[in-house]
């Protein structure tokens, strides 16, 4: 599922909210999440999941065109760990 189809089907199970609000409210959760692990906040659904940054150690790394070797600095990327309802509600099949 793609951000549009999100905010299709958000607006489908809401019709007395406009689709440009639905985009809004979506578009507005995205960013919220994003600025707080900017900031290294940890985000918490619950039953959903947490979103969280883990540090990559800088390493020796390789351009696979020419096979030389290059320096990959340190950086944050980010990590989400699955929450028990989830998990479970995907394991029932």
């Amino acid at each position: 599922m793609i951000k549009s189809e999100l905010i299709a089907k958000i607006a489908e199970n809401n019709p007395n909210l406009y689709l440009r609000d639905v985009e809004r409210i979506v578009g507005t959760i995205f960013d919220t999440i994003s600025d707080a692990l900017a900031n290294g906040e940890r985000v918490e659904l619950r039953g959903f999941g947490a979103f969280s940054t883990k540090e990559r150690a800088s390493r020796v790394g390789r351009n696979p065109r020419t096979g030389e070797q290059v320096s990959v600095d340190q950086k944050l990327v980010p990590f989400f760990k699955c929450g028990k309802e989830m998990r479970e509600k995907l394991n029932d099949n």
